[in-house]
């Protein structure tokens, strides 16, 4: 079989996706009420090394990983580009190179797109996308976790986004053409997602519509997403936050959902800014089931590279 990748969540497919979720919701009720740093009852990754290469700072992705790893028996080694030779300039094909001599997989949490598609062109085993500024699918297949635990389908769910058109919102319009839901995209203008993706999701069945209204757009929907308007690296800019105001998620706009709506955000939040503390400390917010399925989400992603789903 030939080296799997996770660049995006096309590299699994619908399939692929469905049986990594299905892998995610049966592992984690298995070791339900177990210490977190007990290893699972098959550990199907014994003797196997995760290395994790930051060029981003991180807090869910850096921990969700490297738990993830020793719950399947493995371990990870972390690496950051200040303390190691990408800091001084060594490529990313050497890189690739190195790593895959002495690991057996690489996480990648950088900027440009390109890179990490550089990183598994020369790898020689299985890449995985931590985030770029394209995509974050790890964090999309914990979003689809965590909707899926609190009783809703996917196919036909109506998704409302509200804020910024990132790459957090690139993966969640790439999983509504695979799984066959909906997104209303709540966004001032100039601040649209990426086309390409937008494209895909339609051909695949997807209806994505773009509202600039954000009570238009949060009307009926099953769940409401938000990001930080500031994405990491870009400069505080006041224009931008004066256009993403009317989209701050708040009880006035979460009342236009449906009752039983709810509030999704890939954390950290800007409190007060994209969303207010009602909101994310309110009943339907669900963000601390969403940041603890990082860790369930990517051990069956994990499992899904190496072969094993």
């Amino acid at each position: 079989m030939s080296t799997r990748h996770f660049l995006n969540l096309a590299d699994a497919g619908g399939d692929g996706v469905a049986a990594i979720l299905a892998d995610a919701i049966d592992r984690k009720r298995a070791r339900d009420g177990q210490p977190k740093g007990r290893v699972d009852a098959d550990a199907p990754l014994a003797d196997h090394v995760l290395a994790m290469v930051f060029e981003k700072n991180s807090t869910r992705t850096r921990v969700s990983f490297d738990i993830a790893m020793r719950q399947l028996g493995g371990g990870a080694v972390i690496l950051d580009s200040g303390t190691t030779q990408l800091g001084r300039g060594e490529t990313i094909a050497d890189t690739a190179r190195v790593l895959s001599r002495m690991a057996d997989a690489i996480m990648l949490r950088t900027d440009d797109h390109a890179k990490i598609e550089e990183l598994a062109h020369y790898a020689t085993v299985p890449v995985i996308n931590g985030l770029t500024d394209l995509s974050h699918p790890c964090q999309i297949m914990a979003d689809l976790l965590t909707v899926i635990e609190h009783g809703k389908a996917l196919p036909g769910l109506e998704v409302a986004w509200l804020g910024d058109g990132n790459n957090v919102l690139n993966s969640i319009v790439e999983a509504a053409g695979l799984m066959k839901f909906n997104v209303r995209i709540g966004v001032p203008e100039g601040y649209e997602s990426d086309a390409g993706f937008i494209a895909l999701a339609e051909a695949g069945g997807a209806r994505i519509s773009l509202h600039r209204d954000a009570a238009e757009a949060v009307a009926g929907a099953d769940v409401v997403v938000t990001d930080t308007w500031i994405s990491m690296g870009q400069a505080h800019a006041e224009a931008k936050l004066a256009a993403m105001a009317p989209y701050q998620v708040n009880d006035a706009l979460m009342v236009r959902a449906k009752a039983d709506a709810l509030f999704l955000h890939c954390l950290p939040a800007h409190r007060n800014e994209e969303v207010t503390d009602a909101v994310i400390d309110g009943p339907r917010s669900v963000v601390w089931d969403e940041a603890e399925n990082r860790i369930h989400a990517q051990k069956s992603v994990l499992r899904w590279v190496f072969g094993q789903i």
